[in-house]
């Protein structure tokens, strides 16, 4: 850490300071830099995806939003707004349970299953895909939206229980040891007193898989089908065979939407800080 020396910093700590913020500025370009090229495009008056525009509209967006000439685009989006809120449900659900479950034992059996929960994590998605595709053949599931929530629960759960997992660790037991001495049933006891305790952290991870599974792109590519369009999917199709200007302008309302929830979720839960713990 840079140190004070008398009234400010040394020269070394000086330069160190400033290759920090040096490093720190390069961070922040490489992230933000490419969305701002894909908004900036999406405002192009050009026929296809060129940056920097020469000039600007807003007709791709208007586009975008025509029920006709977008429909198999809304169609998809609609897909993917389901398989993305029924996965949050699911994949909180599981991960609700499971944080419970490990945050009242120190077993090693605990340990284990909390990484088996994680893994999906570390795994490379293009994997993860593969193997949830031969698995579900195996069970002879044909493709469904349910199969989608299915695999897109096993990629989101992690997130949320990283959440759920940091909120269920800081309950105090002395709190259910005296619900169940008054006499009240776990079920009681969950919804009365556990629950309203770890609701910001369930909330958090609720977005977390919700966000995960609607731009989820391994797992659909792999368990979707000519009925089951996910929006990600359909993108990428519109990329490869038209570099259509409505992809950039598809972007532009994502990245926007998903901004504003994350403000809205960080005003109410408090959603970066439960990130960091």
């Amino acid at each position: 850490m840079p140190r004070f020396s008398g009234g400010g910093l040394s020269g070394g700590d000086r330069l160190l300071a400033l290759a920090i913020l040096l490093l720190a500025m390069i961070g922040v370009l490489i992230l933000i830099g490419p969305v701002l090229i894909v908004l900036i495009t999406s405002f192009t008056t050009s026929q296809a995806l060129k940056f920097p525009p020469p000039g600007l509209t807003f007709r791709w967006y208007e586009a975008l939003f025509d029920p006709v000439r977008s429909a198999q685009i809304h169609r998809a989006a609609g897909n993917s707004l389901l398989v993305a809120t029924l996965t949050a449900i699911v994949a909180t659900a599981l991960a609700t349970g499971a944080a419970l479950a490990v945050a009242r034992t120190r077993a090693t059996w605990a340990r284990f299953a909390e990484g088996a929960f994680m893994a999906p994590l570390v795994l490379p998605g293009i994997a993860f895909g593969l193997a949830a595709l031969m698995f579900f053949s195996w069970l002879r599931t044909p493709p469904s939206l349910w199969l989608l929530v299915a695999g897109h629960s096993m990629i989101a759960a992690p997130f949320a229980l990283r959440t759920v997992g940091a909120s269920a660790a800081g309950l105090d037991p002395a709190l259910l040891e005296s619900s169940a001495a008054l006499g009240a049933s776990p079920w009681r006891t969950f919804r009365r007193v556990v629950l309203p305790l770890i609701l910001p952290g369930v909330a958090a991870g609720a977005f977390l898989a919700f966000v995960s599974s609607l731009d989820n792109v391994p797992v659909s590519l792999f368990l979707s089908s000519a009925h089951t369009d996910m929006l990600p999917i359909r993108l990428w199709g519109m990329m490869e065979t038209a570099l259509d200007v409505r992809v950039a302008a598809a972007s532009g309302v994502l990245v926007t939407a998903a901004f504003a929830l994350l403000l809205v979720m960080d005003r109410a839960v408090g959603l970066t800080r439960r990130m960091s713990v």
